[in-house]
């Protein structure tokens, strides 16, 4: 069986299920150049848990739509994938090899940091999927921990999908529009991370809040950067970061995308 990378994806605003950007098209594509999993473990920014991961047990997972001020259409959205609670049953068992406790939810069903990029990834919605969620108060390394544990998954057949943003201040959205450009600030942070990430320096990334340049003004709160560790962990120990994607939306989300195998 074909060994899976583990993907870092930025999933910027719901309403990239709508709107065009390169991001859409970006994930649009993403699916059809990667093999084919047998399932998908989705490690989304929007479920934390507290004191421990939890994964999801549900048989058909249900379209959470968790925001609001959208237009209707975005509410009307579906995404009837299968569950895998197989996949979760296989998640704890690996997590709790490594020491790391884990529970179960079980009807948890895909928030929309899961369900957006997999239906522009796999729009006919037949590959089936399960939810990891981030610790909520969780610093990087616990998630590289997470991400470590799992690393066996991607010679298995599953792709370990984790979704974020690598930049997400939303007190700096003022209205821009989608194509609007970065402010320095921004890109001096995606840069950053460009470099250390294609690097493999580890240790920085870990200690990034007090080493990237306006970390924490990207990222006022990590939640949306955790799940990178995640995949950077399942990416294996000598693993190093492709990047597949780069562009900002409304100045202020950067939606980069990275392998790690």
């Amino acid at each position: 069986m074909t060994c899976l990378p583990a993907l870092f994806i930025s999933h910027g605003s719901p309403m990239l299920a709508l709107q065009d950007s390169p991001a859409r098209r970006f994930l649009e594509q993403l699916g059809a150049t990667l093999p084919r999993p047998r399932a998908v473990l989705a490690v989304s920014a929007h479920w934390e848990t507290i004191g421990a991961p939890a994964v999801s047990l549900a048989q058909q997972p249900a379209t959470i739509h968790d925001f609001g001020g959208f237009p209707r259409a975005l509410f009307e959205i579906r995404y009837p994938a299968p569950g895998a609670p197989g996949l979760a049953e296989r998640a704890l068992t690996l997590l709790e090899q490594a020491g790391i406790q884990a529970g179960r939810s079980a009807g948890r069903g895909l928030d929309h940091g899961a369900w957006v990029p997999l239906r522009l990834m796999y729009p006919a919605a037949d590959v089936p999927v399960t939810q990891l969620s981030i610790l909520q108060g969780g610093d990087p390394a616990a998630h590289l921990r997470i991400g470590q544990a799992l690393r066996a998954l991607r010679d298995e057949g599953v792709l370990v999908l984790a979704s974020g943003s690598l930049t997400h201040n939303l007190h700096e959205y003022r209205g821009q529009a989608v194509e609007a450009p970065a402010p320095a600030w921004v890109e001096d942070f995606a840069r950053w991370m460009q470099a250390a990430l294609e690097n493999g320096e580890q240790a920085e990334l870990l200690d990034y809040r007090r080493r990237a340049p306006s970390a924490v003004r990207n990222h006022p709160t990590d939640e949306h950067l955790l799940p990178l560790f995640v995949a950077m962990g399942a990416g294996g120990p000598q693993a190093r970061a492709t990047r597949l994607h780069a562009s900002v939306e409304h100045g202020v989300l950067a939606m980069d995308a990275y392998a790690f195998d």
